[in-house]
């Protein structure tokens, strides 16, 4: 029997994420004006932006309750999940951990400041990327997560279909 683990031990993940989170974006707000950028790496700087709307801005005239809603809804369906689903399914709870994570690092922004602070700026030549934080990557990796373990249940799945 392989080695059975308990969701709520990934909860640390969220809790990592949503710290990591808030304390690089009071850096950036304490050391940063507005629309600063300092030049970090090659095609990467760091920024101060104000995001009021959601992932790339959009929605940005949208009141910051909705999204503060939002986020809670989903952080409500993931802690569900995790209680229903307590063993199993690794690669689908860290998603879900980075997810959640995300998610409230960004709730707490809005509820605090009425915005998301963003200071990620990657760029090529003149091409920018919008700026993002690390709120933003740990969606975009629980995501990327989300799908790998998709595709890898459907080939699972596809594998016990055919006859050996």
């Amino acid at each position: 029997m392989a080695y059975q683990y308990k969701n709520v031990y990934l909860l640390w993940i969220s809790v990592a994420v949503v710290v990591l989170d808030q304390i690089t974006k009071q850096l950036v707000v304490q050391h940063l004006a507005w629309f600063d950028s300092v030049p970090f790496i090659p095609h990467l700087n760091w920024v101060h932006m104000k995001n009021t709307g959601a992932a790339f801005s959009m929605l940005s005239n949208a009141p910051p309750v909705l999204f503060v809603l939002l986020g809670l809804a989903v952080t409500i369906g993931i802690l569900i999940w995790m209680r229903r689903n307590p063993r199993g399914q690794m690669l689908l709870a860290v998603a879900l951990a980075l997810i959640m994570g995300g998610a409230l690092g960004n709730v707490i922004d809005r509820v605090a400041r009425g915005h998301v602070i963003d200071f990620v700026d990657f760029y090529v030549g003149n091409w920018h990327f919008a700026a993002f934080n690390v709120a933003d990557m740990a969606i975009s990796l629980g995501t990327a997560c989300l799908m790998l373990d998709m595709l890898l249940d459907w080939r699972r799945q596809r594998s016990q279909k055919e006859p050996s």
